[in-house]
């Protein structure tokens, strides 16, 4: 069992900055990789970007240059630095944990956390 907690998020002007937390506790094996995944209402859940252990991180391509992942393995949180926000990242972002196996696209564990709402608008 893994749970997430999130923190920040909120409304912000096009072209400022909010930064996304993420708190994981649990069995360590369960987060393997940790990442940001945001929904619009109609629109199927998107990765946004994602940090396994000990790797690289991925990035949608709509965020890339503009948004930054870090992660720290002692804490066992994930951030999310957005800057440049565009109205078009108005979404719920939520946390995701996943195992390996999951990381690899077999089936395993994936934890989700509640979702924490991010406007943009002027």
């Amino acid at each position: 069992q893994v749970q997430l907690v999130e923190s920040g998020g909120g409304l912000v002007q096009p072209g400022g900055s909010l930064s996304l937390s993420c708190a994981a506790s649990g069995n360590p094996s369960h987060f393997y990789a940790m990442g940001w995944y945001r929904q619009v209402p109609g629109k199927q859940r998107e990765l946004v970007a994602a940090i396994p252990s000990g790797n690289s991180a991925v990035y949608a391509d709509s965020v890339k240059g503009r948004f930054t992942i870090s992660r720290d393995n002692v804490k066992n949180t994930v951030l999310l630095q957005m800057n440049s926000l565009k109205p078009e990242d108005t979404a719920v972002y939520y946390c995701r944990a996943e195992d390996f196996s999951s990381w690899l696209g077999d089936p395993g564990f994936i934890s989700w956390g509640q979702g924490t709402q991010v406007t943009v608008s002027s």
